[in-house]
């Protein structure tokens, strides 16, 4: 009897997480389908066109960079969506950090003739100009939220420490991306502080679950990528603003739920707890950060002045939706990925 492909396992797993996710979410999708009755339908129907123009500025962070240093031109705005929403499947779904994301983006961009060099600098290039671009609409929202003096104190507060933190893991960054001897001294603390903690919740079962040459052989390819960044600022400027408008739409879908629910609500409020959920999203092993997610949003929110019952609402249609795209659409485009291409390789480390 013929044992199943990788490729088959792969679907397989990619189907029982969704099903976690979509258990973990139950309760929010009980509620949203409750609050449909609520809703202007004519107005949330302008979440569609926003968020198609969201996946699109997704994909041009990427794909703008590559177009300027002359690696691809074929690459269609279709085409560049449907990556982007793969991408974003990939990463609701497996609970890594971003880890999974970026070995399934490197693996669909070689697909399409990107080396694995230009792929990986594509990749670092996204997150630089994405963070950037949060900062700086944060930065916005900070100034926007002190000037209004009928938002609560606790909000300027934690926006503050939000842009504080930031912007020392950029100084950070950078700090450690100019010295390889540095990068190899925290690749070792890195590999050793994920190590004790596997270890502890496998009671030392699995002792070793990274090395630390792994890491440092990931963080040399960022470190002369980074370095060839700094001698060509000026190609991150278009791939920035694309994550600027990238931002913007996002905070425009839950702009636009709250509005069709009757409740329009300021937009800085919004972009900082949108922020603060996105952190947790990363540090919480939830696919997704399912559960986390909307409980920071609603609390910021509602430390905002919106009543917890109107926070509620917006952020669990709002959830519903993204969940709604990024499951079954998003593995739609990722399951065709994996048939037209074949099977995905194992991440590196």
């Amino acid at each position: 009897m013929k044992r199943p492909s990788f490729r088959a396992w792969l679907s397989i797993v990619s189907l029982l997480l969704i099903v976690v996710m979509l258990y973990l979410s139950r309760h929010e999708l009980e509620r949203a389908w409750d609050l449909t009755s609520r809703v202007d339908v004519w107005v949330l129907l302008l979440v569609a066109p926003v968020v198609a123009i969201g996946y699109l500025a997704a994909g041009e962070m990427v794909f703008s960079y590559l177009r300027q240093k002359h690696v691809i031109h074929h690459v269609s705005r279709w085409t560049q969506m449907r990556i982007s929403l793969e991408l974003n499947f990939v990463n609701h779904v497996l609970p890594s950090g971003g880890v999974s994301g970026i070995s399934y983006m490197n693996w669909r961009l070689g697909k399409l003739g990107v080396s694995g060099g230009k792929a990986t600098m594509a990749q670092a290039v996204r997150y630089v100009v994405g963070f950037a671009g949060m900062v700086t609409l944060l930065l916005i929202s900070v100034l926007a939220v002190t000037i209004d003096g009928t938002v609560n104190r606790w909000i300027i507060f934690m926006s503050s420490v939000l842009v504080g933190m930031m912007v020392v893991a950029t100084m950070l960054g950078m700090y450690l991306m100019k010295s390889v001897t540095r990068l190899e001294r925290f690749a070792h603390y890195v590999a050793r502080v994920c190590n004790r903690a596997v270890s502890a919740v496998t009671f030392g079962r699995v002792p070793h679950a990274i090395t630390a040459v792994a890491i440092q052989s990931f963080l040399r390819d960022m470190h002369e990528d980074f370095l060839e960044l700094m001698k060509d600022r000026k190609i991150l400027i278009r791939p920035y603003l694309w994550g600027l408008f990238f931002w913007v739409t996002e905070m425009a879908v839950f702009w636009i739920v709250f509005w069709s629910l009757g409740s329009p609500v300021n937009p800085a409020p919004i972009l900082i707890a949108y922020g603060l959920a996105t952190f947790t999203g990363l540090v919480v092993v939830t696919p997704g950060g399912a559960g986390a997610y909307e409980a920071v949003m609603v609390i910021v929110l509602a430390i905002a002045g919106m009543s917890q019952g109107e926070a509620i609402a917006g952020i669990v249609l709002t959830r519903a939706i993204i969940l709604f795209v990024t499951v079954v659409v998003g593995y739609a485009f990722y399951q065709h990925a994996l048939v037209k291409y074949g099977s995905k390789p194992k991440p590196d480390l």
